[in-house]
């Protein structure tokens, strides 16, 4: 793009602090937005007037919703959207297609993007397997996703690490079918997805010690959106992983 957009990121964790860095690091304009959690009492149109009359004075053209998972998610993007910004969220986005079709239906309205930031799916690797393997027919895929730290959002290990393994599979082998699932915290720190023909292992990738600039990655991907590009990291996508991650929970149960 001739002119970089101006980012304001909601949240204040550390997660909202690395956001932050790689966006500078860019040379792009970001900045807090304080006073953004919803207040005692607060109505669903009130939450979201308030953050868009912040979203506005900010002067930003892209809210980077770096909050705790929550119910509040889609009101910030919705927020975001009404006030005529893009919009990106942080994993899991836990959504059906129905339960986002607000939001949907507003992004296309006002012409405004909204991506969820899977950036695993853009290792060296996981490209590759998209022009390898096809779309992964015949093959088994898998994954570990196990680290080391405690449960810091009070959320399951599968559905806060797992939607990576499974937004890997979307991304580059979506027909490939589920075979080995595991996720934990407190454990040896060990992230992989591989894939399977006819028992054997025929392709991996370890994301253990990664340091491609995968985030960079997906900001020059979204951004470039804006002007056009395709951009597979959307609303529809996004809730393909959490139907899928769904449906093999179901499975399990």
């Amino acid at each position: 793009m001739s002119d970089a957009p101006s980012y304001a990121i909601l949240g204040r964790g550390r997660w909202a602090g690395v956001i932050r860095d790689v966006l500078a690091g860019m040379g792009r304009r970001c900045a807090f937005l304080e006073d953004t959690r919803r207040k005692s009492g607060e109505s669903d149109v009130a939450y979201k007037v308030r953050l868009g009359a912040k979203m506005t004075e900010s002067r930003a053209e892209i809210a980077w919703i770096c909050t705790l998972p929550g119910p509040h998610i889609l009101l910030i993007t919705e927020a975001a959207l009404a006030a005529g910004l893009h919009a990106i969220a942080e994993k899991p986005w836990p959504y059906s297609l129905s339960e986002a079709r607000p939001c949907l239906n507003l992004a296309r309205a006002n012409r405004r993007q909204v991506g969820v930031h899977f950036e695993y799916c853009l290792l060296d690797g996981v490209e590759s397997w998209r022009k390898e393997f096809a779309g992964g027919a015949g093959l088994r895929f898998g994954g570990h996703f196990r680290v080391p730290g405690a449960d810091r959002l009070g959320m399951s290990a599968i559905d806060n690490l797992g939607c990576h393994l499974f937004a890997v599979r979307e991304y580059a082998v979506p027909e490939a079918k589920v075979a080995e699932i595991v996720c934990d915290y407190e454990a040896a720190n060990e992230r992989k997805v591989w894939l399977e023909r006819e028992g054997r292992e025929a392709a991996s990738v370890s994301f253990r010690e990664n340091k491609e600039p995968i985030i960079q990655r997906y900001i020059v991907q979204f951004e470039s959106a804006l002007e056009g590009t395709p951009f597979p990291f959307d609303l529809e996508f996004a809730a393909r992983v959490a139907d899928s991650l769904s449906r093999w929970k179901r499975s399990r149960a």
